[in-house]
């Protein structure tokens, strides 16, 4: 699957050569899609097909002219439907939304791949309100993992479509969302790759919001070139090639503080290899306790900053809709209520303190480096049950959501051999790192699956 999907560096050499056109490109997703037996009915919420074709020949247009806005101008992209696109409604992959008042303008993270030149396909399916790391939808379909598809595997969350239109070539590089892994769990199940910025880095206006102080707006695609080009783009850089680190002499740490708790068989066999042949390539692999991830606990007891922020958003609609809402989505969001405004400020406080003593216990290395879930895809069908789904739900985010605590970066790359279960190596630095992050990781991408 992923092996044989085309990078952006690919497709704009292929449209700078005219081997092929955006026309070509956009009609090609289209099919795909567009087909039965494919994934696209459940992966999208919304294709827009007529404005689609009608921004390739655009961009084909202003390529033939010497005019394209970047090199991948006219390739196609996927927005995940918590953002706003002018003139659509912004559903959130829900039902309590369909009768809003269409976006009255892109979202800034849109505007700026559109600026780039990208070609927005269509909007994907998540979960709804962005609330769980699993990727179940009841109210539009939940498609499924790239994992053996005919059993039928969760695609991880909340960007599910995100990440399977990206596997499913569908598109070639999608817009997602990530509070506490919404980028890295649906890359890690689905074998691509997905980057979870410095929340400053992109601007959130124009997103539904989960949690003010955790969101974060950011790419998944094939490879962390791809990623890193959609990075600069959402953060408004100039694109500019990226120059891998060696492995040899990185120093990696690896937390040993609940990070590799509970971990599936092949999760915990696929990341010990993984850091086996990083030691053979040279990079230096100390692994220390992380004290500060156990205080991510305690700042959460009650629900935390997901809990409070998302009930102050959703309480009034809650009331009017809350019939139509997801019950397990409902019941998360609900847990705001008991959270008290002496109770809010003690978390805010908490973690100022926790960001500043992470940020400490990182300096000495290169990168952190850990299992992005500690489980495996699991099946849809095991998680009919409440109490499976609410366990599979923690082990998927809790290993991302320490990043989002302390407001780092991180990136999640396929660690795993071809043929094998799908399994995510997380890399992580302080906030404010992106780019020396994208670096190291495009050094790891090429030899950690070896």
């Amino acid at each position: 699957m992923t092996a044989a999907n085309p990078t952006l560096a690919a497709l704009a050499d292929d449209l700078a050569t005219g081997r092929t056109t955006s026309r070509k490109l956009v009609e090609d997703c289209l099919a795909r899609i567009a087909d039965p037996a494919g994934e696209g009915q459940r992966a999208f919420i919304h294709v827009d097909k007529e404005a689609a074709l009608a921004a390739a020949d655009g961009m084909d247009a202003l390529r033939k002219a010497g005019a394209a806005p970047s090199p991948y101008a006219g390739i196609p992209v996927s927005i995940k439907d918590l953002f706003d696109i002018k003139g659509q409604v912004t559903r959130a992959g829900s039902r309590a939304l369909g009768d809003s008042a269409p976006a009255e303008a892109d979202a800034p993270a849109v505007a700026r791949l559109r600026r780039a030149g990208f070609v927005v396909i269509g909007r994907t399916n998540m979960t709804e309100f962005a609330y769980s790391g699993i990727g179940i939808n009841p109210h539009y379909g939940t498609p499924k993992s790239a994992w053996k598809r005919d059993i039928g595997h969760v695609p991880g969350g909340s960007s599910s479509g995100a990440a399977v239109s990206v596997v499913d070539r569908m598109a070639y590089g999608a817009l997602g969302t990530d509070t506490g892994g919404s980028c890295r769990i649906p890359a890690a199940f689905n074998g691509i790759t997905g980057y979870k910025p410095t929340q400053a880095r992109v601007p959130l206006d124009g997103g539904v919001p989960l949690s003010t102080t955790l969101d974060s707006f950011g790419p998944l695609a094939n490879t962390v070139a791809c990623c890193a080009v959609l990075d600069s783009v959402l953060a408004d850089e100039p694109i500019r090639p990226l120059v891998s680190r060696p492995v040899k002499g990185l120093r990696l740490a690896v937390p040993t503080t609940v990070v590799l708790d509970e971990l599936d068989a092949e999760v915990a066999a696929t990341f010990e290899r993984a850091l086996e042949t990083l030691a053979r390539q040279g990079a230096l692999i100390a692994r220390i306790e992380f004290p500060e991830f156990l205080d991510v606990g305690i700042i959460g007891m009650k629900g935390g900053f997901a809990a409070a922020e998302s009930y102050a958003w959703h309480r009034f609609l809650l009331t009017a809709k809350g019939d139509v809402y997801d019950p397990r989505v409902s019941v998360r969001i609900m847990r705001g209520e008991a959270i008290t405004v002496p109770d809010y400020i003690e978390m805010l406080n908490a973690r100022r303190s926790l960001v500043t003593r992470a940020a400490a216990r990182i300096a000495p290395y290169d990168a952190l480096v850990m299992p992005t879930t500690a489980n495996a895809p699991p099946k849809i069908a095991d998680l009919a049950d409440d109490q499976a789904f609410a366990r599979e739900n923690i082990r998927a985010l809790r290993n991302c959501t320490f990043i989002n605590m302390i407001d780092g970066c991180a990136i999640s790359l396929p660690a795993h051999r071809h043929g094998d279960v799908p399994v995510g190596l997380m890399l992580a630095q302080s906030g404010g790192q992106d780019r020396k992050l994208l670096e190291i990781a495009a050094g790891v991408e090429g030899v950690v699956r070896g």
